[in-house]
């Protein structure tokens, strides 16, 4: 299996339960690991035989700075819905933190997987 990663992709948006959280965007981090063959991509070194992860990276920025959610756990859910059905991603592992939501951590949040991890 190949993967496909972006690390370290910061967004600003609106996220929280607490009123303070909702008067100003904060930052949050996602971490994306995308199953996807590159044997094709490699065979023919086109972009359009890749799996873009610039074109990934985009929309999520796009979609993640607009949206508007309560929870961590629910944004995970949307983005993870986004990769799959609109980049043929079959699998994906993402992980999505807060910096600075608890004192003394370096960051809080989740980690789901999605799909069918191939073999």
């Amino acid at each position: 299996m190949d993967i496909v990663f972006v690390e370290a992709l910061k967004i600003d948006t609106l996220i929280g339960i607490y009123d303070w959280e909702r008067r100003a965007k904060q930052p949050v981090v996602l971490d994306l690991e995308m199953a996807f063959d590159n044997r094709a991509p490699a065979a023919t070194d086109r972009i359009e035989d890749t799996l873009d992860y610039k074109a990934v990276s985009k929309r999520l920025v796009g979609f993640v700075g607009e949206a508007q959610f309560g929870l961590v756990e629910t944004l995970a859910e949307r983005c993870a819905e986004i990769v799959l059905d609109e980049f043929k991603v079959r699998w994906l592992r993402l992980r999505i933190r807060k910096p600075g939501a608890v004192r003394g951590a370096a960051a809080v949040g989740v980690q789901i997987e999605r799909g069918r991890r191939p073999d």
